[in-house]
């Protein structure tokens, strides 16, 4: 080794060896390190933090509301959400809320006349992934639409059968691929009027189970295509919450859905064609989903 590169490797060391070093100067490296250590720990727990958000909120607007093959309410609706998720995802409680901008009409008990009533609901939902594919929810339905107008008191913590506004149900759902759901719900204990009046007067639960497969067939970048098909029945009764016999396919159809580029801000849209073979009914719902 040279002269020239022994002396500057000398003075590199001198200015590296930590014993060459005055206690301010250590104080100050030593700061400098855990300053730089805490930023980037920080950085880290910001941007977990920051993935990481256990609320979220929704806003649509729709032409109609549909569930389940039933026409809910037949004019526009505004629909919205809360709802509150666990950091793995797994768990999910919520309420969900509808309002209409017009009414239908209501026969009031007392007068026999017919007053407008708007379409309101006020609903809570519990879900639990167990896994990509299997998950259970339950839903408490409330849609209160016209309780006052047609001459009965509201309670809204009643589930007392005979009101007709409030039931729940506990649904499982499987993703046998990735693209195709199979879904099964019970609504429990004859909830909302699902019953028989027996011979003797007294209240039978009809228990009513839904099934429905949804598969998408379709999509690019931008659009897909659903197709579903779903029916009811009731192993107990001789009607259901959903038809008017045992059991019937109740909900046939096709959703397409895409997003419309407003400039920098996505619109997703959603158009829904559903068919009620029982009901001979067929609707178009258009769903805008604002935020």
């Amino acid at each position: 080794m040279s002269t020239l590169t022994t002396s500057h490797t000398n003075n590199i060391k001198k200015v590296f060896n930590p014993k060459g070093l005055s206690l301010s100067y250590k104080v100050f490296i030593l700061s400098l390190f855990l300053g730089v250590a805490n930023t980037t720990l920080n950085a880290q727990t910001e941007s977990v933090t920051e993935t990481y958000k256990p609320f979220s909120i929704s806003g649509h607007i729709k032409n109609m509301h549909t569930w389940h093959g039933f026409v809910v309410h037949p004019s526009a609706v505004f629909a919205t959400s809360l709802e509150y998720n666990t950091r793995d995802q797994k768990f999910t409680f919520g309420v969900w809320g509808g309002a209409s901008f017009s009414g239908v009409d209501i026969e009031n008990y007392n007068t026999g006349e017919n007053v407008s009533a708007s379409y309101k609901e006020f609903s809570i939902y519990t879900k639990y992934k167990f896994s990509d594919r299997l998950f259970v929810e339950a839903v408490s339905h409330n849609n209160y639409t016209g309780v006052e107008e047609r001459g009965d008191e509201l309670h809204y913590w009643s589930y007392d059968k005979t009101q007709g506004y409030n039931f729940v149900d506990i649904g499982i759902g499987y993703n046998v691929c990735p693209n195709t759901l199979l879904y099964f719900a019970t609504i429990i204990a004859g909830g909302a009027g699902d019953y028989e009046v027996q011979s003797d007067g007294s209240l039978e639960d009809s228990w009513t189970h839904y099934f429905e497969v949804k598969s998408k067939v379709w999509n690019n970048d931008n659009a897909n295509l659903s197709v579903f098909a779903g029916g009811a029945w009731s192993f107990i009764t001789d009607k259901t919450f959903y038809t008017e016999g045992s059991g019937n396919l109740i909900n046939v159809g096709a959703t397409y859905g895409k997003n419309l580029n407003i400039g920098s801000y996505q619109l997703p849209v959603e158009v829904t064609a559903m068919w009620n073979p029982e009901q001979e009914k067929t609707v178009l719902q258009l769903d805008l989903k604002l935020f």
